[in-house]
């Protein structure tokens, strides 16, 4: 039976209440470090930071909807090798599923680091994020008032920039947490409650000498509820949408049109991990008597060249992995909904192959494993 504490945070004080309770998970859980996302020296802006020195969290801020970069990347390259002492992370639900696939993959490790998970009522993209936030003296008070528009409910959430990608999530709760602050369940008057999923972190909150929280079992079930049938109501249009911009090679070649081959939806995706892409090697580093070949035979050559190339590439490469969380269109600089595109081909790839990505640890990963029986409609009976 997993353990649920009360954070007490005082005054309905959310973020100090975080700020504590990481600060106690420090302390009494020898924890060295907290990988959390922090408020840089430049205005407002926040960016996953590894903490060592506990008086750090003061600038922690784990509640704001500033999404930069996914955390998995960065706490793969925290695990990937022994780093010497144990270590916490704060993350948001899609993050953890990409770790948990990272790990899969042998990207990083598992042992000694303790997974803050965090209900997600969403993220802005950057733009939105710095649009929202420079509104406000410092990244606390964007924070606070972020946390006062989600206390207000249904009508303060969608007043909110959220993403796409958020607002067609269909995995708000962790999964694959040690432990869940539950913010959906909360009453933004009183304090945050705390639960642990796993023996690790029942150990870790035991250890704590923190108070029992009531249970707000009912209360948590209907906002989980009512955010779930918000956003399958807009994935559900959203891939409506994708499938008829793209179902044909023409309606995919306009699509991504923009494209100017910067790679940065590569290098933003966190399970897009290959230390050397075949793009970026001399298959792909055409010579320049084959370009003008091309521009001959058609009577023109769009260039760059390998536009739809690589996004066919990466869809058949990350598809069954991908979690959706939206960061390709965040660093796609023409504002392509590259997320919008990704997910569509990931649902139906995922479904194909009875796998959710990230969601079961110890399921493997589509084509790493021979089943006997296994799409017979394909390959033929035996």
């Amino acid at each position: 039976m997993t353990q649920a504490i009360l954070i007490d945070i005082g005054n309905g004080d959310w973020l100090s209440g975080m700020r504590s309770f990481l600060a106690t998970l420090m302390e009494k859980a020898g924890i060295e470090a907290v990988l959390v996302p922090t408020g840089l020296t430049v205005k407002n802006r926040i960016m996953p930071t590894l903490v060592s020195d506990p008086a750090r969290l003061a600038q922690a801020d784990p509640l704001s909807p500033a999404f930069p970069v996914n955390g998995a990347q960065q706490l793969a390259k925290l695990t990937r090798q022994p780093a010497g002492g144990r270590l916490a992370a704060v993350l948001r639900p899609c993050e953890i599923r990409a770790f948990n696939e990272l790990v899969k993959l042998n990207q990083g490790q598992r042992d000694d680091v303790v997974i803050v998970g965090l209900d997600c009522p969403g993220a802005f993209s950057n733009s939105a994020f710095r649009n929202f936030a420079d509104q406000y003296e410092t990244a606390d008070a964007a924070t606070q008032a972020f946390c006062a528009d989600l206390a207000a409910g249904e009508t303060g959430r969608e007043a909110l920039p959220f993403s796409a990608a958020c607002r067609a999530c269909s995995h708000p709760v962790p999964t694959g947490a040690d432990i869940i602050v539950e913010c959906f369940s909360a009453d933004p008057t009183g304090g945050l409650t705390a639960r642990a999923i796993t023996e690790i972190g029942e150990t870790v909150l035991t250890g704590l000498d923190l108070p029992p929280a009531g249970e707000a079992a009912l209360q948590r079930k209907t906002v989980i509820n009512t955010t779930l049938a918000s956003r399958t109501q807009y994935r559900e249009q959203m891939f409506a949408s994708v499938a008829q911009a793209t179902g044909s090679i023409q309606g995919l070649s306009t699509y991504l049109a923009d494209c100017v081959n910067c790679y940065n939806c590569r290098t933003a995706c966190p399970v897009c991990y290959c230390t050397t892409c075949v793009f970026s090697t001399d298959t792909f580093h055409h010579e320049p008597f084959q370009y003008l070949q091309w521009a001959r035979r058609k009577g023109s050559a769009k260039m760059p060249t390998d536009t739809l190339f690589f996004h066919l590439t990466r869809m058949a490469h990350i598809s069954t992995a991908c979690v959706g969380c939206g960061q390709c269109t965040n660093a796609c600089p023409n504002d392509i909904p590259l997320a919008d595109l990704f997910s569509y081909v990931a649902q139906q790839t995922q479904t194909a192959f009875g796998y959710g990505a990230g969601l079961d640890p110890s399921q493997r990963p589509p084509m790493c494993g021979f089943e006997e029986k296994e799409y017979d409609e394909v390959v033929g009976l035996n």
